[in-house]
């Protein structure tokens, strides 16, 4: 998920908390807790800042979202929360432990893929089924912030209602994008999957032999062709590698690539990103370049 939506996620976390009876330290205790640890994975993003070999798309969402991870991020905020706020509580320590789950969790449901199992397993695990920008938590979460300014006795409530309506939602999408999913499984070799912003739609990412296709569908209306592209089968890489080492990283994270080798260019991009003539994941060098 987006960072906009990971902070919303803290702030419902710590909405779910009964505050009657805290005082001000134990609040900014609970509250530096639940927006903090609900950010925290996404702590990688530093990874760029000495990245000179590209391999930045390997490293995010990578170690930092390991789910083996998440006690050792807890008991980071729960020592923070001794530190700042002479603060000694052990439900921080479950609560931060909760945010970071729930962070790494609702990673997986992008198209983007979340290292959920490092360093035991590098594989990338992707479902697909929800945008990285979800409106509907964005209205959930909101109906409950209104809610709660209404009528603030009864503000916990409203926010653990809020985590029902997004589990619910959670649970219908992806149910409907795995029936979708498994409509395309017998007909092609590969098959990758990219929930659209408009909810209960998805865009299928299809590859045969060295044709990939990208259809349109949900559970109403069937598929529908929105492209066609063509790889460039057995195109040699060695040089695109070696001048582009973030191709070569690409390459081996994504489910699978489409192969560019024309008059102008030798690359590769990820299909799953690809809207109007175009893929934001595109690596490639200018053979006019290439020495």
């Amino acid at each position: 998920m987006d960072s906009i939506t990971h902070t919303l996620f803290g702030l419902a976390l710590y909405g779910t908390v009964d505050k009657t009876n805290l005082d001000k330290k134990y609040k900014k205790a609970y509250l530096v807790t639940a927006v903090g640890a609900s950010l925290i994975p996404d702590i990688d993003v530093i990874s760029k800042l000495w990245d000179t070999a590209g391999h930045y798309q390997m490293w995010h969402r990578g170690i930092t979202h390991s789910i083996f991870l998440t006690p050792f991020w807890a008991l980071l905020f729960y020592l923070i929360c001794i530190w700042l706020f002479n603060v000694k509580d052990y439900k921080l320590f479950l609560l931060g432990w909760l945010a970071v789950f729930i962070h790494d969790t609702s990673d997986l449901f992008n198209a983007w893929g979340t290292g959920y199992f490092e360093p035991f397993s590098l594989k990338r695990i992707t479902f697909g089924t929800i945008p990285i920008v979800d409106l509907v938590f964005w209205a959930i979460l909101g109906i409950a912030f209104i809610l709660s300014k209404k009528k603030k006795a009864k503000a916990p409530y409203y926010y653990k209602m809020a985590w029902v309506f997004i589990a619910l939602h959670l649970i219908i999408q992806t149910s409907q994008g795995y029936f979708i999913y498994k409509q395309y499984e017998n007909d092609y070799d590969q098959i990758a999957l990219s929930a659209a912003f408009i909810p209960w739609t998805f865009s299928v990412i299809t590859k045969k032999n060295d044709e990939v296709m990208i259809f349109q569908d949900t559970v109403f209306t069937g598929p529908k062709v929105q492209y066609v592209l063509q790889s460039a089968g057995d195109t040699n890489l060695d040089q695109l590698f070696k001048e582009r080492p973030e191709a070569k990283t690409l390459y081996e994270w994504a489910p699978f690539v489409v192969l560019v080798n024309n008059e102008d260019r030798l690359g590769l991009y990820d299909p799953r990103f690809y809207r109007n003539g175009q893929s934001f994941l595109f690596e490639y060098i200018e053979k006019s370049e290439i020495k």
